[in-house]
Parts: structure tokens; C-alpha cells; sequence
């Protein structure tokens, strides 16, 4: 049984950060490594909130439900199967986390923390809808991990690959879990 997944239920692994922190780049090498299917969480974003944040405002609670709420409804869809999934997605608030928990009773977090500079640096160096200039508001919405939500700390310093093997590792998915369900 690995952490956050009842036994006999998927695992669906969700990296959570403030933008910049490398969840898509962290769960596409899990994903690359597993063979599992993977959500990108912005292309779950409706056209209003992606032209929101390319205008330099922040999404409020109410702009995030209905996103929060389909990526709920993709990992649901995959855990009836009996489908492993990862998602890349902000998850800021427990209460976002509650959100996408629905999806699966094995939704595990990994939470990608690191300096604020080097977000910085790498939100500037990439194109994306989010600027720069919100990363302050993300950082002032994000609630850690707490110690009763299934999950793990991860240093977005590391590589890709060291952030895979470090996931992998802690889950102690092996090689058994190289392929879904």
C-alpha cells in the first residue's frame, strides 16, 4: 500500500506550487517514468480565467471552482477505471485540495516549494498566460501542506529527474507500477 492510496485504490499524484515552482516539467518526468496518464492543469482552464491572468489580476475562489472541479471530474473518470493519473496544478488552498480529493481516495500531493528568486527567474524566462507580477498573490493564497493531508515536500532545485526519483522512491512504487492499473 502506498501512502494517501487505500489499498486496491489508484494513486493520483498532484503537483501543487505557486506558478514557476516546475509542476508540469516535475509530473511530465513522473508521468515519462510511470506511464501513467497526465493532466496539464492550465489546459483545464476556461478562456475567462486564462485572459484574466494575462491581464496581471488574480483568480479569485470563485474563478477556480468550476476548474478545480473538472479536474476532479478527469481523475474521477480514471479512478473508476482503476487508473493511475498525475495532475500538474496549483492546489494553493486545503480547501482547492479538498476539491481535487474528490477525484480519488489516492490523491497524494507533492507539494514543489523553493526560493523565491528562482521563481522569479524561471517565471521570466518561459512563455506563459502568468506573468511574473502574480507570483506575490500566489504566494500570499498558498496554504502548505498540512500534516493530516497526504503528501510530500519537494525541492524545486533538483532536477527533474531527481524530483521523479525522489516521488517514485518515497512511494515506493518499484517497478511493479510501471504501467496504469
Amino acid at each position: 500500500m502506498t501512502p494517501g492510496s487505500p489499498q486496491g485504490t489508484p494513486l493520483h499524484l498532484v503537483f501543487m506550487g505557486v506558478s514557476g515552482s516546475g509542476k508540469s516539467t516535475a509530473a511530465t518526468a513522473v508521468a515519462d517514468q510511470l506511464g501513467w496518464e497526465l493532466a496539464e492543469g492550465d489546459d483545464f482552464h476556461p478562456p475567462e480565467n486564462i485572459a484574466k491572468m494575462e491581464s496581471g489580476r488574480p483568480l479569485t475562489d470563485e474563478d477556480r471552482w468550476g476548474w478545480l472541479e473538472s479536474l476532479a471530474a478527469w481523475t474521477k473518470e480514471r479512478d473508476e477505471r482503476g487508473t493511475p493519473t498525475i495532475i500538474s496544478c496549483s492546489a494553493l488552498r486545503r480547501s482547492y485540495r479538498e476539491v481535487l480529493r474528490r477525484g480519488g481516495a489516492g490523491t497524494f500531493f507533492v507539494h514543489m516549494v523553493g526560493d523565491k528568486g528562482l521563481l522569479l527567474q524561471r517565471m521570466s524566462a518561459r512563455e506563459h498566460f502568468m506573468p511574473p507580477t502574480l507570483l506575490e498573490s500566489q504566494l500570499d493564497t498558498l496554504e502548505p501542506l498540512a500534516p493530516d493531508e497526504p503528501g510530500m515536500v519537494v525541492d524545486v532545485a533538483l532536477s527533474p529527474a531527481r524530483i521523479a526519483a525522489v516521488v517514485v522512491a518515497r512511494l515506493d512504487l518499484g517497478g511493479e507500477a510501471l504501467s496504469p492499473g
